[in-house]
């Protein structure tokens, strides 16, 4: 399909596409079954996922940018009896509530320069549980890891608060660069996240900012890096966290308590 489309993976849209049919079917099982279920999925390219989604009976929408792909795309439309909608468009401008609807899984090989855009905009928000029912994400190996960190390790970090406050993260699987076209320069791997319930009483936007703060300068005391935030100062006193410490070394739950205390 992609030398009958004249396709090439395009680096300014951060695409490098997947072919191996195994690997794509093993990605679209990590959700769950999938047989009859709405999906959403952002940058399909030529399809190789978006087939294998198919073959896993869901119902696809999809969103792709590059207009190069539309017509392969179109072609898989053709044999997917009306399963498959695609959208042409940004992903970071769609309104994914309305066109796909809630109680969706979100099943994408990211582009690279979007991905964690979009993560952090899924993760967001005060409306709890989300639009969607799972996240089952590609990403570059390093952000995958960054986003399932523990504390105390060179990875943890705003990412892995974002992630872990009210969802569980796991690696799901990890994809050697041999499996792409373009081979990219770095591994890949599969990130899977479920909602779980929320922390009482902690907001996002305030955990949002004082992770932006704490992470900011994540190699200062806690007393300099939140200098911006004079509540967040104050909660470390209130809840008798010590101010010398590090950003890396709080828990995820301490953040939530810190973000709670913040807004009492």
């Amino acid at each position: 399909m992609i030398a009958r489309h004249g396709l090439s993976a395009s680096k300014a849209l951060g695409q490098n596409f997947l072919l191996d049919g195994q690997l794509l079917d093993r990605i679209a099982r990590v959700p769950g079954d999938l047989s009859g279920q709405r999906v959403y999925e952002v940058g399909p390219g030529p399809g190789g996922l978006t087939r294998a989604l198919l073959g896993a009976g869901a119902l696809v929408t999809a969103v792709e940018r590059d207009r190069r792909c539309l017509p392969a795309l179109a072609e898989l439309n053709e044999a997917a009896d009306g399963r498959l909608s695609v959208i042409e468009g940004d992903a970071l401008a769609i309104h994914e509530a309305e066109a796909v609807g809630a109680g969706a899984h979100i099943v994408a090989n990211l582009p690279y320069n979007v991905g964690t855009a979009l993560l952090v905009r899924w993760l967001g928000g005060e409306t709890w549980p989300p639009w969607w029912r799972s996240l089952t994400l590609m990403f570059q190996q390093e952000v995958a890891e960054r986003i399932v960190a523990r504390p105390d390790t060179s990875a943890y970090g705003r990412l892995a608060v974002l992630a872990q406050w009210r969802s569980e993260a796991k690696l799901a699987m990890k994809v050697h660069r041999s499996a792409f076209v373009p081979p990219p320069k770095v591994m890949s791997a599969v990130v899977h996240i479920v909602p779980k319930a929320a922390p009482e009483g902690v907001r996002a936007g305030t955990l949002e900012a004082l992770t932006a703060a704490a992470f900011g300068q994540r190699r200062k005391m806690l007393r300099r890096s939140l200098q911006s935030l004079p509540t967040a100062l104050g909660a470390l006193e209130t809840l008798g966290i010590d101010s010398e410490r590090r950003a890396e070394t709080l828990s995820v739950g301490e953040f939530a308590a810190i973000a709670r205390a913040m807004d009492a």
